[in-house]
């Protein structure tokens, strides 16, 4: 069976959902025992919606097991149920359905053993991919989060105080509080909704914001050392040594890129992480004119048109050369673009 949609509508509910939505939760009907997994390196999205969809097979009478490839970051520990997700390399069954929330690929999870169960694919980022037996991909939703609130609603499921915390941690973190492109009206009307239902925005908000790791803002020095900027580009990085010396893991990275884009004038930024196998994991942020999903599609990656990611080849040197150059271009294109725009104006 395979249900794939693109939608390109805003409201939190949307008729031309509908299919997908169906063919989901009879499968979750029919099924008795879940996966629910997202991808290596869990961010806030990754995280509040396997709990929220955990929350709600659980309410429905299933089994539901939530494995990830890295621990879930400390900043997300708080939220409820977050013990619950297990930290493996290798899933072992039986599953009715292994659910894959915001991945492009099986491979996206780093998890072993998933190759043999029924696969739904619930994503919705711009370069998001029909992969699964059964796909759920919707282009304009603020976060996969957002999607597991609809199918709670669809399914006549009452949101819990928990589920409405972990689904508010999604909105918030991937919207970057709210200033992201994705943010329209319907965000602040969803946000709403779960405050209503018993978010705590401000408790959430300090966990989230306020919990900061000296690990990560001694990283965060050491990328600030390196912040170069050109114009309307920025960039910043920091090496293998850098993430020693500041006894650093994966999850310090996590938004030191905006740092560069917040800097005045700059529209198009990237933060370089050099690996321990010599490649370079870039991060892409845009406050708009750039649509940088298309640059990391081109090298391999992927995400949404203000915020992407992709893995270069090294040495950091050469991908810095390579991603620079990427950005320039870009934004010489969308200049050209806004002029022409204006003689045709």
């Amino acid at each position: 069976m395979k249900a794939i949609t693109s939608i390109a509508g805003s409201a939190p509910l949307r008729d031309d959902a509908d299919e997908p939505i169906a063919a989901i939760l009879k499968v979750l009907g029919e099924g008795e025992r879940f996966l629910v997994c997202s991808h290596a390196g869990p961010d806030g999205d990754a995280v509040g919606s396997m709990l929220a969809m955990g929350m709600l097979l659980k309410r429905m009478g299933k089994h539901a097991d939530m494995v990830s490839a890295d621990r879930v970051p400390i900043v997300f520990r708080a939220l409820p149920g977050a013990d619950r997700i297990q930290t493996a390399m290798r899933v072992h069954g039986p599953y009715d359905a292994v659910i894959l929330l915001e991945c492009d690929g099986v491979e996206r999870t780093r998890l072993q053993g998933l190759e043999s169960f029924f696969h739904i694919n619930i994503d919705h980022h711009a370069s998001g991919v029909a992969f699964a037996d059964l796909n759920w991909i919707d282009r304009e939703a603020a976060c996969v989060g957002e999607m597991v609130y609809r199918l709670f609603r669809s399914a006549g499921v009452a949101l819990t105080p928990e589920a409405a915390s972990c689904i508010y941690t999604t909105v918030l973190t991937d919207t970057g509080g709210f200033v992201y492109g994705g943010t329209r009206a319907s965000t602040f009307e969803l946000a709403r909704e779960l405050v209503a239902a018993g978010a705590d925005p401000i408790r959430i908000a300090q966990q989230v914001y306020f919990s900061t790791p000296i690990s990560k803002l001694l990283l965060l020095g050491a990328a600030l050392k390196n912040l170069h900027r050109e114009g309307r580009v920025a960039w910043l990085w920091i090496s293998q040594e850098d993430m020693i010396r500041s006894c650093a893991v994966e999850e310090d990275c996590e938004g030191i890129v905006n740092y560069a884009l917040s800097t005045a004038e700059v529209e198009v930024a990237a933060f370089l992480r050099e690996l321990e196998e010599k490649r370079v994991r870039v991060s892409l942020r845009s406050k708009g004119r750039v649509n940088v999903a298309a640059i990391a599609g081109r090298l391999g990656g992927g995400g949404h048109e203000n915020a992407a990611g992709c893995t270069l080849d090294g040495p950091l040197s050469r991908a810095k050369e390579q991603i620079v150059e990427e950005l320039r271009a870009a934004l010489a294109c969308a200049r050209e673009r806004s002029e022409g725009r204006n003689l045709i104006a």
